[in-house]
C-alpha cells in the first residue's frame, strides 16, 4: 500500500511530461513552405493566329502529341515560291553540266550553277522546317497546366501557348532558420504535411541555399541573426498528390532504414 502511494507522483508527473510533449509537438508548424514545378511552356518560332487546340487545361498528354495549330499561309506560300527557285537553280545546274561535259562551259559557271543549286535546296529545307513548326507538339509528357493563347487569338513569336507540367518538374520550396541548417542535409527525407493531403507525404531535399534571404549575409546584428532563413528544395515522393501554389509544412527526421546485414 505505501509503495503504491508513493508510485503515484510519479506515474503523474510521467503522464504530465508526455502530455506536455504532445502538445509541444501539436503546436510544431514546422518548416512553413509552398508547391513549385519547373514549367515546360510551348510556344510557335514565329507570329501567327492559333486556328486550332487540342488540348484543355488539366489533360494529360504524353511526348509527341499534338498540341495547337498555328495559320501557315505565309510559310506555305514562302515554300512555294524557294520550290520555284530550286527548279530553276537546278535547270541551270542541269545545263551547266552538259556543257561541262561536251568542254563547251567555263568551270566558273559550273561552280556558280552547283553553288546556286545547294542555296536553292537549303531554302527549301528551311520553308519545309518552318511550315511543319506551326504545328505544336508535347516535347515531354505531363499535365497542361495553363493555355495562353486560344483558337483565334494572335501569338507572338516564342511567346508559349501553353504550359506543360511533367510530374517529375514539381518542387518543395521552404525556408529553415540558420539554427537549424545542422538538422537538414541534402538527400535527407522530410516529412510534408498540408490541409486536407493524403497521408505519408515525403519529399528529399536536393538544394540548400549558401545565403541567406533576408538580411546582408555580412551586416547584421546578433538579434537580427535569429532572423536569417535560407532556403531549401525538395522533389516529392508523390507529386500527383500535390498542387501548385500549395502551401505545406514540412517538418524534419525522416530516416530511410539500413538494411540488416545480418
Amino acid at each position: 500500500m505505501t509503495s503504491s502511494r508513493m508510485n503515484l507522483p510519479v506515474v503523474a508527473m510521467l503522464a504530465l511530461a508526455v502530455a506536455l510533449s504532445g502538445c509541444k509537438e501539436a503546436k510544431n508548424p514546422g518548416y512553413q513552405g509552398w508547391v513549385e514545378a519547373d514549367m515546360i511552356f510551348v510556344s510557335p518560332d514565329e507570329s501567327g493566329r492559333v486556328i486550332k487546340l487540342n488540348v484543355r487545361e488539366g489533360d494529360e498528354v504524353k511526348k509527341g502529341a499534338p498540341l495547337y495549330e498555328v495559320d501557315d499561309d505565309l510559310q506555305k506560300a514562302d515554300l512555294n515560291q524557294q520550290n520555284a527557285t530550286l527548279a530553276n537553280a537546278q535547270q541551270t545546274y542541269d545545263r551547266a553540266a552538259s556543257l561541262s561535259r561536251t568542254g563547251s562551259g567555263t568551270q566558273a559557271n559550273f561552280d556558280a550553277a552547283v553553288s546556286a543549286l545547294r542555296v536553292a535546296e537549303a531554302r527549301v529545307n528551311t520553308s519545309q522546317t518552318r511550315l511543319a513548326r506551326r504545328s505544336g507538339f508535347a516535347p515531354v509528357g505531363g499535365i497542361i497546366q495553363q493555355i495562353y493563347f486560344r483558337e483565334g487569338e494572335m501569338v507572338p513569336a516564342q511567346r508559349p501557348v501553353l504550359s506543360i507540367m511533367p510530374p517529375g518538374n514539381m518542387k518543395l520550396r521552404f525556408f529553415v532558420p540558420e539554427t537549424d541548417l545542422p538538422k537538414l542535409a541534402v538527400g535527407d527525407e522530410v516529412r510534408v504535411t498540408c490541409d486536407n493531403c493524403a497521408a505519408g507525404l515525403t519529399a528529399k531535399i536536393y538544394f540548400i541555399a549558401t545565403a541567406a534571404e533576408y538580411t546582408p549575409p555580412v551586416i547584421y546584428s546578433l538579434e537580427e541573426r535569429s532572423k536569417l532563413v535560407y532556403l531549401i528544395q525538395a522533389r516529392p515522393n508523390r507529386p500527383d498528390s500535390l498542387r501548385v501554389g500549395q502551401p505545406i509544412s514540412v517538418f524534419p527526421g525522416v530516416k530511410t532504414p539500413v538494411a540488416d546485414k545480418r
